[in-house]
């Protein structure tokens, strides 16, 4: 925005200035002759009176007095009989017309001649006066005055442009504020608010934009509320299952799934109303996925599901907290626990991901995916919420990874998760 405003009022200014500068410089250029014939003729009029009234010796020291006075126009005074007193000249045709009774200005060799006449009885015949004006008097300081009017112009288009720049940046200013307090409430500072100055326009831009921070404040603390709320409701009732399962003998197992449960909706409670800075998002891929994988298998064992889990022996460091990724990793078995018949095997495998990260595949042997987008949020061609691929595609696209379905070996569904690096603590 600065640089076209700036072109712009350059723009501006130049014509401002060609308007104002070219009359000047020719008014200039054509001026230059008028003074110096005017200033000729009034050598050759002060001439005409020394003739009148000087005799021959005191004329001769008059007129050579007048040439050292006003060196620039040397003048000639040519005597009935041929004789010449002042600036040696030749008689020149204008000369010899002026001896005639005239008095003119004509143009001649190298620059203008002056000549008038003079009707002196004394000297027995006409005098004539001849004075010189040359080429380089006549355009006597045209290039200084053009050069000062050209560094005149020049110095106003640059205070014009510093000037216009300070009040272009005045302007520009509150809206890269604007901007940043824009880019800073995207990046979930919700805090962030913008000072309001300016342009009354930008302030009320600037007023806006903190109202509506302030407004999407409130409403993520109601949501927040809303969700700590209802999952506390939650633990009322699993409270009163867990310790009706205490108390039920052989049933170690669903104890086991209800503090499961009773931690996730715990972790819902702490995330909701978490407000400050979320910790660091680091884990190790290859630990979480064999402890899910632990954790589903005996569900596996009891719906005669086999079952084939790959993990390398070293740590996979990624960019999601722990979690996050227990939550991916149990949406995505799930959905094959709970979209496939029992006894459909299912395939696990973790690998480095190029560039840092990992490489998580899920491959089952059922059906495979509808005919439906089955990746969108909230689309499900099974009765389901449709929100599990979509968390799990969150997470990864978190990380800096992505999500992608397919059909595999054996005509099932393919999930290939690719979870990025962890963020250098550096940066």
């Amino acid at each position: 925005m600065r640089l076209r405003e700036a072109a712009l009022l350059v723009a501006a200014m130049t014509l401002v200035l060609a308007a104002l500068l070219v009359p000047l410089a020719r008014l200039v250029q054509v001026s230059a002759p008028d003074r110096a014939v005017g200033a000729a003729t009034d050598k050759a009029r002060n001439l005409e009176f020394l003739v009148a009234t000087l005799g021959r010796a005191d004329l001769d020291v008059a007129v050579t007095q007048a040439n050292s006075d006003v060196p620039r126009y040397p003048a000639t005074v040519y005597l009935p009989g041929g004789v010449a007193l002042g600036a040696p000249a030749p008689r020149t045709p204008a000369v010899e017309l002026a001896s005639r009774g005239s008095s003119f200005t004509a143009a001649g060799r190298g620059g203008w001649e002056v000549v008038a006449a003079v009707a002196a009885s004394s000297y027995h015949g006409a005098v004539v006066v001849r004075v010189f004006v040359s080429d380089a008097e006549l355009t006597r300081g045209v290039h200084r005055s053009w050069l000062i009017l050209a560094l005149l112009g020049f110095g106003a288009l640059v205070l014009s442009v510093l000037a216009g720049d300070r009040l272009t940046r005045a302007t520009v200013r509150p809206i890269r504020e604007l901007a940043d307090v824009s880019h800073r409430l995207a990046a979930g500072q919700l805090d962030a608010r913008s000072p309001v100055h300016g342009p009354a326009e930008i302030q009320a831009v600037a007023a806006g934009l903190n109202h509506l921070a302030g407004r999407i404040q409130d409403l993520l603390r109601q949501e927040r509320e809303s969700v700590a709320d209802l999952s506390h409701q939650l633990r009322t009732p699993l409270t009163a299952l867990r310790l009706e399962v205490d108390a039920t003998p052989g049933t170690a197992a669903i104890a086991e799934h209800v503090v499961t449960l009773e931690a996730a909706v715990t972790r819902v409670i702490e995330q909701a109303r978490r407000t400050g800075t979320p910790p660091p998002a680091v884990c190790d891929a290859a630990e979480v996925v064999a402890a899910r994988c632990a954790f589903w298998h005996a569900l596996a064992e009891d719906q005669r599901r086999p079952s084939r889990v790959a993990v390398p022996g070293q740590r996979l460091p990624v960019g999601v907290t722990e979690t996050d990724l227990r939550a991916s990793l149990d949406a995505l078995l799930g959905n094959v626990f709970s979209h496939t018949p029992q006894g459909i095997g299912y395939t696990v495998s973790v690998t480095a991901r190029s560039g840092g990260g990992a490489r998580v595949v899920v491959e089952d042997t059922g059906p495979g995916f509808p005919a439906i987008d089955a990746v969108r949020r909230g689309a499900s061609g099974a009765g389901s919420t449709g929100l599990g691929l979509d968390i799990a595609r969150r997470t990864a696209v978190a990380s800096g990874g992505s999500l992608a379905i397919g059909t595999g070996g054996g005509g099932g569904a393919r999930v290939v998760v690719e979870y990025g690096p962890p963020p250098d603590p550096r940066t």
